[in-house]
């Protein structure tokens, strides 16, 4: 076979990716690198490759995806977590030996609660989502006893379980808005689909093996029509926003009330209208969440308490992100001055801490 000659990238598009890695990295970077290079493989290169075995073995690969995803699909193994509905387990597909976390969602349990629609709700909503920060739908099948959703296996643990277990209760503040600003982003995705999440709590934000985290559990997350509004009571007593509490429509402020209680419980070691295992009566945390001012200790910054006050501010239209400016205006909040959102969106921020997988017990991670 004749010897190609790679080609070469144009100097002026070098010096432009040069630049825009130092001052506005994205994921739009190579962009014009990757332009010259899929025109050279469209080429001979490809003619070659459709010679050789690796293009047959192609084949055989998108002949098994095309195949009918059932039980058999997957190697099942431990179970990591359970839920209202069934178990979580680990599962790996068979033809490539990536691993997944399955959640099974028991038939009898959905018909007996009578949850259909919010079972399939969440499949729903995960099939419109394509983030970094939000648990991803794989693959969905359902069997005789159990609805299957196979999504992104997040090994690292829970938030709650980081808060609670590992030292004394809280995070630094680097740590706190590291996950602050992914989860940020994960919100910020959903609502560009006009999602609202509506469960923002910390066993709700899953870590992967790196330390980075992403939104999980989206049984509750609703789609909002292009100019309506929703009410509905749901969400964890203790982080339900004062709206949500009083059954008044909203829109996507009960998320950023959510991320207000998690930056503060991340902070302090306990959320902000109910100590950590305090006994307190679901009317009580209520009145509290309308009614009191959450108090901040000295491990919070001048930083960390604005942007909770902002968040935590219970007129949901004087709100930080619900006066038309959305995440744009979270993220230019001064306690995230350090963070790097277009790095970060690309994937390009180390996290400030990796957790170790060997030590976590099981159920700590799905």
């Amino acid at each position: 076979k004749k010897e190609a000659l790679l080609p070469e990238i144009p100097p002026d598009i070098v010096r432009h990716c040069r630049w825009s890695l130092k001052q506005n990295p994205s994921k739009d970077v190579f962009e014009e690198c990757t332009r010259v290079v899929h025109n050279y493989l469209s080429k001979d290169p490809f003619e070659e490759y459709q010679e050789s075995p690796y293009f047959s073995q192609f084949l055989q690969w998108k002949w098994l995806e095309r195949q009918p995803v059932t039980k058999k699909t997957f190697r099942h193994y431990r179970v990591l977590g359970k839920g209202g509905f069934g178990e979580v387990c680990a599962c790996q597909v068979r033809a490539t030996g990536k691993m997944y976390a399955c959640k099974k969602l028991e038939k009898k349990r959905i018909k007996k609660r009578k949850d259909e629609a919010m079972a399939l709700n969440e499949k729903r909503i995960l099939e419109k989502v394509h983030s970094r920060f939000v648990v991803g739908l794989a693959y969905t099948y359902e069997t005789r006893d159990t609805l299957c959703l196979v999504l992104t296996i997040m090994n690292g643990g829970d938030l709650k379980f980081h808060i609670y277990n590992l030292g004394s209760p809280g995070f630094d503040e680097q740590r706190a808005v590291f996950y602050a600003a992914e989860v940020c982003c994960g919100l910020e995705d959903l609502q560009k689909e006009r999602i609202v999440y509506r469960d923002l709590k910390p066993e709700n934000i899953l870590l992967d093996d790196h330390g980075h985290i992403r939104i999980s559990d989206l049984g509750l997350a609703l789609q909002i029509p292009e100019g309506e509004m929703v009410r509905g009571r749901v969400g964890t007593v203790g982080y339900m926003a004062p709206e949500v509490i009083n059954n008044e429509k909203y829109t996507f402020s009960p998320d950023w009330w959510g991320l207000g209680c998690l930056i503060y419980e991340m902070i302090q070691g306990h959320s902000p209208f109910r100590k950590f295992k305090e006994k307190v009566k679901r009317e009580e945390v209520d009145r509290r969440v309308k009614r009191d001012p959450e108090q901040y200790s000295a491990k919070f910054s001048e930083d960390t308490k604005s942007i909770c006050r902002m968040l935590l501010t219970k007129n949901p239209s004087e709100r930080l992100g619900c006066r038309g400016e959305g995440a744009a205006g979270v993220k230019q909040h001064p306690v995230f001055k350090n963070i790097s959102f277009s790095r970060l969106e690309a994937n390009m921020l180390d996290p400030p801490f990796c957790p170790d997988v060997s030590t976590l017990p099981s159920g700590a991670g799905v």
